[in-house]
């Protein structure tokens, strides 16, 4: 009878995965990962515009400087384009498509991440009008944030911000020089010559960043208040990283194995070192390592108060090109807790997706649009107030507030694709638009859930 449980209960279980798995759409959650993108979009927007309750906004930007800086993203919530965020952005969007650019294109999504990356890759390309200088911020964060406006008729100052040799930033012009590197393998297939121009920009902006040490905040206060660094070897190993994959030249690589570009690689050196860093990583996301990262009751992994789910996105776009790295080596990592597959880091990145995709205490998901339940009144100016398209009135700076921001309602716009900040560490999410540090989305959020998505769906 015991034997006879077991397989009875064995099928009762395998049944339920089978319709849990059934519920979620993972192509469908692709196919709004890359429309989230166009709702964040600035400037004038292209004829096959989908999201279309969004109009065009700050055609302007950047004529205080005498350069045109419409384009790009709006990173949040918000209507401020801050570059280093949109250079992470257009870097990890740009990774999945190197990645997984063949499942992009067997779903039928390439060309719109491909679209996604370039209108990014647009805007940092006017963004550095010359070798040495880079505009890294179009808006003022403080003034935005005193006003609740869609960016179709924002009032705020749309000030431009830049670095350059005697006010550096060596951090976001090296993650400029990451995101244009990286997108130009993305482009070498179907756009050989617009490869050719992000990775000339990239190069510059490397030299930049290498030759023109410091941190960006010191240069551009206004920006550092919402996106500071701590240092900038990160963001210059991670750009000579891209850089040497793009081109070949082991000038690049160089630059990873030493810090004063002479040493030379060696297993017992600095590849050592960052192959152990990158194992520990795993093993502790993985809950096999030594100093495990932090997991919800329910199952999510745990970084941060604020906006969580960046972090989980992120990590899990991580696990998955490595497990596809060891299948394809047929290795398995070797963590302290015993040696894990790929198909163990597979089924923990699946959980984590299947996480934010519904499976959760909460049973919601925390991607709008995907599944019967998910965010409502998602932390965002365009999304919470009547589309310009509906209601051409214009909404003043404090009229927002009153007439949207507080009010106890669902966004008129169903913002597709974002995904938000995401519940707290005892898996509770309060569904209220005055709950920024879990209600706002961000772009960097779904980026690297664009490469997760398409490898499983």
């Amino acid at each position: 009878m015991v034997p006879r449980m077991f397989f009875l209960l064995g099928l009762l279980v395998s049944s339920v995965l089978v319709q849990v798995d059934a519920d979620i759409d993972y192509g469908s959650a692709l196919t709004k990962s890359l429309l989230y993108f166009e709702a964040q979009r600035s400037g004038k927007l292209p004829s096959g515009q989908r999201v279309t309750w969004r109009g065009d906004s700050a055609l302007k930007d950047g004529s205080d400087a005498g350069i045109d800086l419409s384009g790009g993203y709006y990173d949040a919530g918000d209507n401020v384009k801050f570059g280093f965020p949109m250079a992470f952005t257009v870097s990890l969007l740009s990774w999945s498509v190197v990645e997984y650019g063949s499942k992009l294109s067997n779903k039928g999504e390439l060309q719109n991440a491909l679209d996604a990356i370039k209108w990014g890759t647009d805007y940092l390309i006017n963004a550095h009008p010359a070798p040495n200088t880079l505009y890294v911020e179009v808006g003022d964060g403080n003034s935005d944030h005193q006003c609740w406006q869609r960016p179709e008729d924002m009032t705020t100052p749309r000030n431009s911000y830049k670095i350059d040799e005697s006010k550096p930033g060596s951090d976001v012009a090296a993650e400029t020089a990451a995101a244009l590197a990286a997108a130009s393998i993305a482009f070498a297939n179907s756009d050989s010559n617009y490869a050719s121009t992000l990775l000339t920009h990239a190069k510059q902006l490397f030299d930049f960043a290498r030759n023109h040490r410091g941190l960006y905040q010191n240069s551009v206060p206004v920006a550092g208040i919402f996106y500071s660094s701590s240092e900038d070897d990160d963001e210059i190993a991670w750009a000579s990283a891209w850089l040497y994959i793009a081109t070949g030249d082991f000038t690049y690589q160089n630059f990873l194995s030493s810090e004063n570009n002479g040493g030379k690689l060696s297993d017992n050196g600095v590849w050592a070192q960052n192959k152990n860093n990158l194992e520990q990583f795993i093993c502790n996301v993985l809950q096999k390592g030594y100093g495990n990262t932090h997991k919800s009751p329910g199952g999510m992994l745990w970084f941060h108060p604020w906006n969580n789910l960046q972090y989980v996105t992120s990590a899990v776009l991580v696990l998955s090109i490595h497990a596809d790295q060891l299948a394809a080596k047929s290795l398995t990592l070797q963590c302290p807790s015993g040696n894990v597959s790929p198909q163990d880091i597979n089924s923990f990145v699946k959980s984590q997706v299947d996480y934010i995709l519904g499976e959760n205490p909460k049973k919601m998901s925390y991607m709008v649009g995907v599944g019967s339940s998910y965010p409502l009144q998602v932390h965002h100016r365009g999304a919470s107030i009547v589309s310009i398209k509906k209601d051409s009135s214009t909404v003043t700076c404090q009229g927002g507030f009153s007439a949207w921001f507080y009010k106890d309602a669902s966004n008129p716009n169903a913002i597709d694709g974002a995904i938000v900040g995401g519940p707290d560490a005892n898996d509770q999410y309060s569904d209220t638009r005055t709950n920024y540090q879990q209600a706002e989305a961000a772009t960097v959020n779904t980026a690297p859930f664009v490469g997760v998505l398409a490898r499983i769906a």
